[in-house]
């Protein structure tokens, strides 16, 4: 089994012979065995740049000016989240983190928003706070949605299904974008917090095109993905984005592309705080997850019952307490 993350080239996958396009194939099943994967891109490192400066600005604002920005009933799917609110389903205690959230919106009246009006709510940027940030970050989401979908071709021709079979699913899908800023843990309130718990992301596939400070880990298979494995840095090359696995490849593979299991720690070689802005993939709400059939077999046989991708992330959503239980919910 493959116990490291591979670097793989996506523009060679996509201009490359037969020959290129096959090694770039194989090197990106055999590294979703870590449930990670590297892969150079061809973002705009200006709207990399604009992003964290805005957010950045963002950050720096105080408690009650961030706090505008939040969202009730959004469940952290769009605006702010505070510090010591979402909790890994693996976790007794809060992470260290606090969020901006912000995907893009489909039109009024459109069956989606009238069935998942969370997961669909109209955007929350802290315009006024941080003027031209609204555009900014919905230029990063376009361009990283259209660069997760190439990803996936990829996947599915490893799958053995059609080079287009995502891209459908994700075309009007519930994609969260997330810039994520951890606190100095010197700040941290007594407990056993780290930055972010161990977990698995639900979603098809998450990016990550940049941080500012190490404290990603990935977890190998050698303890099974329940908290006993080892852990390793995701260390990228310079310039490629970090891509891993979620829960619901997991069940359309039927376990063939495990989730990818992760948690964001201190490195204590980098005191101080950390700014990520990662991405998660998603398909329509109203898509059934179900395993394909290039993944069942007599020695596979179907692990999961079909399930509606919008009922599988409410699930999630309760379970890492974003869903309110029994009161208001909290902004922080």
């Amino acid at each position: 089994m493959n116990d490291s993350i591979l670097d793989v080239d996506l523009l060679a996958f996509e201009r490359g012979d037969a020959a290129a396009r096959g090694a770039v194939i194989d090197g990106v099943m055999r590294s979703l065995a870590t449930g990670f994967v590297f892969t150079s891109h061809d973002l705009s490192e200006d709207l990399l740049d604009d992003a964290y400066a805005k957010l950045g600005q963002f950050f720096a604002l105080s408690d009650e000016e961030k706090l505008r920005s939040f969202a009730p009933e959004s469940h952290g799917q769009t605006g702010y989240t505070g510090l010591l609110v979402e909790t890994a389903a693996t976790a007794d205690v809060a992470d260290w983190k606090e969020m901006l959230n912000w995907g893009r919106g489909v039109p009024e009246g459109h069956p989606l928003r009238r069935r998942y009006p969370h997961q669909y709510a109209d955007q929350v940027f802290p315009e006024a706070e941080v003027p031209g940030i609204t555009d900014v970050l919905t230029a990063f989401h376009t361009s990283l949605v259209a660069l997760q979908t190439r990803v996936l071709r990829i996947i599915a021709l490893g799958l053995g299904v059609d080079e287009s079979y995502f891209d459908s699913m994700v075309r009007e899908g519930a994609s969260l974008s997330r810039a994520i800023r951890y606190p100095a843990m010197t700040k941290a309130p007594e407990g056993e917090h780290v930055w972010a718990a161990a977990h698995g992301d639900i979603n098809l596939i998450t990016a990550l095109p940049r941080a500012t400070a190490r404290g990603l880990q990935v977890q190998l298979k050698d303890g099974g993905g329940d908290g006993s494995g080892s852990w390793i840095d995701a260390l990228p090359p310079p310039g490629h984005v970090v891509v891993n696995t979620g829960l619901m490849l997991e069940r359309i593979t039927n376990n063939r592309v495990n989730a990818g299991w992760h948690r964001v720690v201190a490195d204590p070689d980098q005191p101080g705080e950390r700014l990520s802005v990662v991405q998660f993939l998603h398909p329509s709400p109203w898509t059934i997850l179900s395993p394909l059939s290039t993944c069942v077999d007599a020695e596979h046989p179907q692990r999961w019952a079909p399930m509606e991708a919008g009922a599988m992330l409410d699930q999630v959503l309760w379970d890492i307490n974003l869903i309110a239980r029994g009161g208001q919910e909290r902004a922080s």
